[in-house]
């Protein structure tokens, strides 16, 4: 009976820290960096209205979002034709230079939506996308920026914090 509570004991002794781990890790944000961005997305596209829903699972926001686990970029699948994101003149302002994917993150400095900078670079979030960064920090989360690979013109920023991205169009340094 004494193995018995011994084994027992040293079992529930191991299981905590894994439990404890299981918790601290947030299925989206969290810190977590994507070790990439989307793939062109090649399935019939799923419309972007205002009444779609992102949150699928408890926990998980309604915007854009990556999962954690396998680097899975929710919401972007809305084709290469979405009218959102249609411009007449892509990359008018030229081409971001500053670096993409998670070697390369950013500090926002300053702005809102409607303009905002780090690093000497700056962009705008696409007016459908406004209501997806609510809950950013402006003059101090950390963000990342990578290249959309359907919607020209367009770059996606994503928020280490939030776990939550949307399309950027760059204006300039």
């Amino acid at each position: 009976m004494r193995k018995l509570i011994g084994l027992f004991a040293v079992i529930l002794l191991f299981s905590i820290p894994a439990l404890a781990q299981k918790k601290g890790h947030p299925e989206v944000g969290g810190g977590h960096l994507p070790s990439h961005g989307p793939a062109p997305y090649h399935g019939t596209p799923h419309p972007a209205t205002p009444q779609r829903h992102y949150d699928q699972k408890p926990g998980h926001p309604n915007a854009p979002h990556v999962e954690v686990k396998h680097d899975v970029w929710v919401g972007h699948d809305t084709g290469r034709d979405d009218p959102h994101y249609h411009l007449d003149h892509p990359w008018e302002h030229g081409h971001f230079t500053g670096g993409f994917g998670k070697r390369h993150v950013w500090r926002l400095a300053g702005g809102g939506p409607s303009r905002f900078w780090f690093g000497g670079f700056y962009f705008h979030v696409a007016p459908f996308d406004v209501g997806f960064c609510n809950d950013w920090l402006w003059d101090s989360d950390q963000i990342i920026i990578y290249e959309d690979p359907d919607h020209d013109g367009w770059y996606l920023a994503y928020n280490v914090r939030l776990g939550t991205y949307v399309h950027v169009e760059y204006l300039g340094a």
